[in-house]
């Protein structure tokens, strides 16, 4: 089997839509792992409406839940068979040629452990929205790292396509809360030894959905996992390169560490649901186990109130 597709299920809404995309793949040498997390929603009754022999379906006893849906990542992954393994959300597609494209790359840079793809982000009626950023055909681990924190790069878990030995070898996906930065660290691990392959063909279909974990749960389990990805670069910055281009690029990423996690932690700050003024007296109690100094505080309250003022005047 060349490639194991994995859907950590929960959400119903557009299982089907996202099935249907697996299943009319025009590269046909694929198994689909389908995981119920104990949902409430239909998801056996979807899934067990198709009649394919690529579909091997199991239901979890309890619930991982957000907190821990790196776990039903994993589970996934434990079923997989196929040589290389890509996670699918449960409300996004693929291109009718997903699987192809990955195929010639993977011809192209055998050597490779992680390949990526650009992405088409669609709204809930599957309408195109916008794509995301293109990149070089191949560039190494440090180059992914210092764009991402230059705000240059935009990904998805299902936009990888990974070697499956590999990922098994590194322990599976990287775990953190609300699997926070898990996709970032999961790419930056699996680009570790041999780069990463990209393709400028936009063949995954990323849902932007009220329903996304991104766009919802808990302020404080976000703000630890951002601590947590903060130990992981820093212990990252430690390594040393022998190629004088991964060297310089070391040293970039060292200058651009505090700021980019400093802005992450503003951001999911000044985006959270919380009241302005309910929630300023719990973050200048936390700004120590936080790190944030009080103007940083000050200027994600300034831009939560500026936010939630445009919300109100686009309304």
């Amino acid at each position: 089997m060349k490639f194991s597709i994995g859907i950590p299920a929960y959400k119903a809404s557009f299982l089907r839509e996202c099935i249907d995309s697996i299943l009319g793949q025009t590269e046909q040498d694929f198994e689909l792992i389908i995981v119920n997390d104990a949902s409430p929603q239909n998801i056996e009754e979807i899934v067990l409406g198709y009649n394919s022999p690529k579909i091997r379906y199991y239901k979890n006893d309890k619930n991982f839940g957000a907190l821990n849906v790196v776990d039903n990542w994993n589970k996934c992954l434990s079923y997989a068979t196929g040589e290389y393994f890509i996670l699918m959300g449960d409300d996004d597609k693929m291109c009718p040629d997903y699987l192809e494209e990955f195929s010639k790359l993977i011809t192209k840079f055998p050597a490779c452990n992680i390949y990526h793809c650009r992405t088409l982000v669609i709204n809930e009626s599957s309408e195109p929205q916008w794509l995301t950023e293109p990149r070089p055909e191949f560039e190494s681990v440090y180059d992914s790292v210092l764009e991402r924190m230059k705000a240059n790069r935009i990904f998805f878990i299902s936009d990888y396509v990974y070697r499956t030995e590999t990922l098994n070898r590194n322990g599976g996906f990287f775990k953190l809360p609300l699997a926070w930065a898990s996709d970032d660290i999961s790419a930056y691990i699996g680009a570790m030894e041999n780069g990463i392959a990209h393709t400028n063909k936009p063949v995954f279909m990323y849902r932007q959905s009220r329903q996304t974990i991104s766009t919802s749960g808990s302020v404080d389990l976000k703000m630890n996992a951002i601590m947590e990805e903060h130990q992981w670069l820093m212990k990252f910055t430690e390594r040393n390169p022998e190629n004088p281009t991964d060297q310089i690029l070391l040293k970039n990423i060292k200058k651009e560490l505090r700021k980019f996690i400093q802005k992450k932690k503003i951001r999911t700050i000044y985006t959270s649901p919380e009241s302005l003024f309910s929630s300023a007296p719990k973050w200048f109690g936390l700004r120590k186990k936080y790190n944030l100094k009080i103007d940083e505080l000050l200027y994600a309250f300034l831009l939560s109130f500026r936010e939630k003022r445009k919300y109100k005047y686009e309304q």
